[in-house]
């Protein structure tokens, strides 16, 4: 793996640009559901399910799930657009091909695609916070400490979700990633409830998962704390985001360049 081919040029920033140009065509409906999306959640769950709960870890129970939201809100979208967009623009679109026509190589492809999944997921991110502080669920001076990490977590289920991509021969094949993947981390990566309540060999299962580290470095700054273990939890996702770019540079070039 030669590692000047490994790494993008600025022709990273032009796919960049020009996913950003399309998406910003269709603004009005996709800001739409960034904020319909969150408002449903808050209410049903946080303030319905919360009703019964009261509160979880010494704070009200929509405060705690609103902080889970966001981070998992991270990782649909970001999921999303390297999955079911990345696919179209590689596919049926012939966008890749187009590209590689130009000085751009797939790294500076790949790497564009991966920041934009991470932009895609902070716009996400950003529309939730706005609806949570409205309940007050958000709130406190660290929640500008959170954007950086959305960054770097969309990084990280972006780069994900390419290798799958890359894999791809069919919308069908994401649905194994959803429900072997995406799903049982909505669910077991302590977006809705503290990953203590789980039996031990579901705790250290969900330890590997990225959402996780996502939660717990989310949690504290978007309820006015400061997290432990920034830099464990940092760590693992940077890894993610570096292990799965590499492996979906690799596969991508074998699939665009034979």
């Amino acid at each position: 793996m030669p590692i000047g081919e490994v790494l993008p040029g600025p022709g990273a920033l032009a796919v960049l640009q020009r996913n950003f140009g399309v998406w910003r065509k269709l603004l009005v409906p996709s800001m739409l559901g960034n904020f319909g999306d969150p408002l449903l959640y808050l209410l049903a769950l946080g303030y319905g399910l919360g009703h019964f709960v009261g509160r979880m870890d010494g704070m009200p129970y929509i405060t705690f799930i609103a902080s889970g939201i966001v981070a998992s809100s991270v990782m649909n979208t970001a999921s999303f657009e390297g999955l079911y967009s990345a696919f179209t623009r590689m596919s049926a679109q012939r966008t890749y091909a187009a590209m590689l026509a130009t000085p751009l190589r797939v790294s500076d492809i790949l790497a564009g695609e991966v920041l934009w999944c991470a932009v895609k997921g902070l716009i996400s991110a950003v529309a939730i916070i706005i609806v949570a502080s409205f309940f007050g669920a958000i709130q406190g001076p660290w929640v500008i400490l959170a954007l950086p990490i959305i960054l770097l977590a969309g990084l990280s289920f972006g780069a994900l979700a390419l290798v799958m991509t890359a894999l791809a021969r069919s919308y069908d094949f994401f649905m194994y990633y959803f429900t072997l993947a995406v799903t049982p981390m909505f669910l077991f990566c302590g977006v809705f409830y503290p990953l203590h309540s789980l039996p031990p060999l579901a705790q250290q299962v969900a330890q590997v998962l990225p959402l996780t580290h996502a939660v717990a470095l989310l949690r504290p700054l978007l309820t006015g704390h400061l997290p432990h273990e920034v830099l464990y939890h940092a760590g693992v996702l940077l890894l993610y985001t570096l292990v799965a770019y590499g492996f979906a540079w690799r596969l991508l070039s074998r699939r665009l360049l034979r």
